[in-house]
């Protein structure tokens, strides 16, 4: 008994210690007399931006930097392919390399502008997009041939970890919402949702990892599949609702109708922002409070950094959790409005679940 209470203690007490060191070590580092700074804002965007490079970290002149693939094509050139290193030099400076060259935002641009450039390359976000969903695969293809070979035995291992969050997001989410004859259909979306936001939510707060839930372009993807699932799912009842809402005078109709309408972009463009802001705005704090110890270059700053950085990062490891669960949340309800049958007073049977 004595150990099974101890558990919990010792894994809260492994997330903290790990928290500390994964923020604590670039803060200390920070503080070190005679280094250096960079230009802060820079720093900060640097990290939070997208990029053709995965950078890591800089130990004394070395660079711990995986090069991207760049992958281009032009009007007058084709398809052209090479790596990203070639748009610097020895010191690290940006070069041009075949009539290319970065610009300060890390775009690739033609130097002659005589063609229009088209990027497909492999940049950081990608790279990180391909690496969280093979390791989304790899977890939930292991669990379900685990579940397949031995469906009455009790979970173990990795199983009995994800095994209470998919029947949360079962039981707590898609039966409250869509409903008991029609959650099924939809939980196949909802958990991919939940998971692949999760996961890149925390694994954005390793040093040196891709700020991809914090890429409005990512998140827009994720709203548009929302807005997608609910409107194509919309029934009859869900339509009349919209262009001929029961109860309302007809006169009343053409100022309600367009309104109407909007709705239906402006739920899944909250949902798109609030993702983005959130998650970006977690990042921004934490470089900023590792950057004033670059900024003051003083061990009490650094200490006083690391303390306030741990505190921000565990809460962000709440957040990576909330924000995860809000949007499929309001993904879940968005579809179940869209689906849902007017009628009251059905017996629910246990058996559907």
């Amino acid at each position: 008994m004595r150990g099974k209470t101890q558990k919990p203690h010792n894994f809260l007490y492994s997330i903290i210690l790990f928290v500390l060191f994964i923020y604590a070590v670039p803060s200390l580092a920070a503080s070190e007399p005679g280094e250096e700074s960079e230009a802060e804002t820079s720093f900060i965007m640097h990290h939070v931006q997208d990029s053709h490079q995965w950078h890591f970290a800089t130990v004394g002149h070395t660079e711990l930097t995986i090069w991207l693939p760049v992958i281009l094509y032009a009007s007058d050139r084709g398809f052209e392919m090479f790596s990203s290193k070639n748009f610097y030099n020895e010191t690290h400076e940006k070069v041009a390399y075949k009539g290319y060259a970065l610009n300060e935002h890390d775009h690739i641009e033609s130097v002659e502008r005589s063609s229009k450039v088209y990027d497909f390359s492999v940049t950081k976000n990608v790279a990180s997009l391909f690496f969280s969903m093979a390791l989304l695969l790899i977890i939930f293809v292991s669990i379900a041939n685990r579940y397949k070979k031995a469906p009455k035995l009790a979970p173990k291992g990795i199983q009995s970890f994800f095994e209470p969050i998919i029947m949360f997001v079962r039981d707590e989410i898609a039966i409250p919402n869509i409903g008991i004859k029609k959650y099924r259909r939809y939980m196949p979306y909802l958990l991919t949702l939940f998971f692949f936001i999760w996961f890149n939510n925390i694994l954005g707060l390793l040093p040196g990892a891709a700020n991809l839930t914090g890429n409005i372009a990512v998140t827009m993807i994720l709203a548009v599949i929302t807005f997608l699932y609910t409107n194509l799912s919309g029934n009859k009842d869900y339509w009349r609702h919209i262009f001929a809402t029961p109860g309302i005078p007809k006169a009343i109709l053409p100022i309600l109708v367009p309104v109407e309408i909007l709705g239906l972009f402006t739920k899944p463009f909250s949902l798109m922002i609030r993702l983005f802001v959130s998650i970006t705005a977690g990042h921004i704090v934490i470089l900023s409070l590792i950057g004033l110890a670059f900024i003051f270059n003083s061990y009490l700053v650094g200490i006083g950094s690391t303390i306030f950085v741990v505190f921000i990062g565990v809460i962000e490891l709440l957040v990576a959790t909330i924000q995860a669960y809000i949007f499929t949340l309001f993904s879940s309800m968005y579809i179940g409005a869209a689906v849902a049958e007017h009628h009251h007073g059905e017996a629910v049977d246990e058996s559907l679940i």
